[in-house]
């Protein structure tokens, strides 16, 4: 390591202190809902805890009989990843089941103003 380097918990911690501030700049701007920012917050936080008190995922390592620590880690990464994924492909089946409802009521509102505009010409 060089003189200048700076130390990785530095570096976590203020990649976490970034993406926090990012994501509520982005709620500040009304570019994302904050049902969804939640979870970027959670990731920014966790991201600090780990830059702050970087033996906590040793210790949790050994409390949950984990031999190597990284690959908890790595581990809990992905299985939040696939948590996240999930939720996104529920809250987008929700948003298609809207959408064809509402084309259905659409069309079902021209059908019924063609009848109505066919019987006033009559």
């Amino acid at each position: 390591m060089t003189a200048n380097a700076i130390p990785l918990q530095w570096t976590t911690a203020l990649l976490g202190l970034g993406i926090a501030s990012a994501i509520l700049l982005l709620i500040r701007r009304d570019s994302l809902h904050v049902r969804h920012a939640v979870w970027w917050l959670v990731v920014a936080a966790g991201s600090m805890l780990l830059g702050f008190f970087p033996g906590l995922m040793d210790r949790l390592g050994v409390l949950l009989g984990v031999h190597y620590p990284p690959v908890l880690f790595l581990t809990m990464a992905l299985g939040m990843v696939l948590i996240k994924i999930l939720t996104m492909d529920i809250e987008r089946s929700r948003q298609e089941r809207a959408l064809r409802r509402l084309t259905q009521r659409i069309a079902l509102l021209e059908a019924q103003t063609t009848t109505h505009s066919t019987k006033v010409d009559s």
